[in-house]
């Protein structure tokens, strides 16, 4: 990652989201705080996307058809075992539940929001996993 990725301005962000209104609300929060906003529809077009383009961090819906958020936080981790790299993963629900984050966590996401996403929360997380990174 370079320096400004470790600070947190300017980040390439892979947002895997497959409702519309979601996607937009996302690449909005992401250009007002001045990051970029690459958009798929699920899991399999982000593993995709992945392989061709570089990202600082991905911001996951955890509910996709396809492939679900899980699903590709796994194909991404197994990845990770063969380079050695690590992509920061947040993963995202509407169908938040208590115990989630620490769920998440265990399947390898670095974090967690519950949507409908807020801008504070979301410059909160991404400083919280970028300080970890």
């Amino acid at each position: 990652m370079s320096n400004d990725s470790k600070t947190g301005k300017g980040l390439k962000v892979l947002v895997a989201e497959d409702n519309i209104i979601n996607q937009r609300v996302a690449v909005g929060m992401l250009s007002s705080l001045g990051h970029t906003g690459v958009v798929v529809g699920d899991g399999e077009k982000a593993l995709k996307c992945l392989a061709k383009l570089k990202f600082d961090l991905v911001l996951m819906d955890v509910m996709m058809p396809n492939m679900d958020g899980l699903e590709a936080l796994a194909a991404i981790r197994a990845q990770e075992q063969q380079s050695g790299a690590h992509l920061p993963v947040i993963m995202a629900t509407a169908h938040s539940e208590p115990g989630d984050a620490a769920r998440f966590r265990r399947s390898g996401a670095d974090g967690y929001l519950a949507k409908p996403l807020e801008i504070d929360q979301l410059r909160a997380e991404f400083a919280r996993v970028l300080s970890q990174c």
